[in-house]
């Protein structure tokens, strides 16, 4: 099950993302997350080479899924340099492999949106639903339709990302709140919060380059 030129292409540009994307641009969100969970099995879905592990390598126990097997191969990299452990699997968001109700909390930060369609969005959303534990809690990012960059771009487009003389195309499908916000309704969650990122600084939300999402359970 593939999704465009997902895998192919984030196999190509795993050298440079590991390089220029070391660290996580949510790391306040989630060490607050970390705070707020305290402990249990963690599923990163769309874990690219494994940044956002990393505030919850100490009371955790990590997974990870990724279609990109080269970004896995830097996931399993990036692990042993900050000294912690997670099970990393291949495998397509919309079939998560493992069984119902098999983790505490989940993060997937900045996958979602490169699935394209309603119909296999929602399907990646009930899949994430099914493997959580009733009353667990997730975290999601998608890309905002509103940010001013975006305002000419059609909301389902292509990314540019250069790697060497290569030029690689990344799909991108970019929700607005309100979207987002029914989509994970439909999927059977209930928001707890909705919002820009933490270093977002303007008063209004709706332009802010990130929407993030903590979501839980609608048991």
């Amino acid at each position: 099950m593939s999704n465009n030129i997902y895998s192919p292409t984030f196999d190509k540009i795993a050298a440079g993302w590991y390089g220029s994307r070391h660290h996580t641009i949510f790391k306040t969100e989630l060490d607050e997350l970390a705070c707020r969970w305290q402990g249990g099995r963690l599923i990163n879905i769309g874990c690219g080479h494994g940044a956002d592990f990393l505030p919850f390598r100490d009371l955790f126990e990590l997974f990870g899924i990724d279609e990109s097997s080269e970004m896995l191969k830097f996931a399993a990299k990036y692990a042993k340099k900050y000294s912690f452990k997670a099970e990393l699997k291949q495998a397509d968001m919309r079939a998560l492999p493992y069984p119902e109700a098999y983790f505490d909390n989940a993060i997937a930060v900045a996958s979602l949106h490169h699935i394209e369609g309603r119909e296999e969005q929602l399907r990646a959303l009930r899949e994430i639903r099914r493997v959580m534990k009733p009353e667990a809690e997730a975290f999601i990012t998608v890309w905002n339709a509103c940010q001013p960059r975006f305002w000419l771009r059609r909301r389902d487009t292509y990314i540019p990302w250069r790697s060497g003389f290569e030029i690689a195309q990344r799909f991108y499908h970019l929700f607005t709140y309100g979207e987002i916000e029914k989509l994970v309704k439909s999927a059977g969650f209930i928001i707890i919060k909705s919002g820009p990122e933490a270093r977002y600084g303007l008063p209004v939300k709706h332009f802010s380059r990130n929407i993030c999402l903590v979501i839980k359970r609608a048991d």
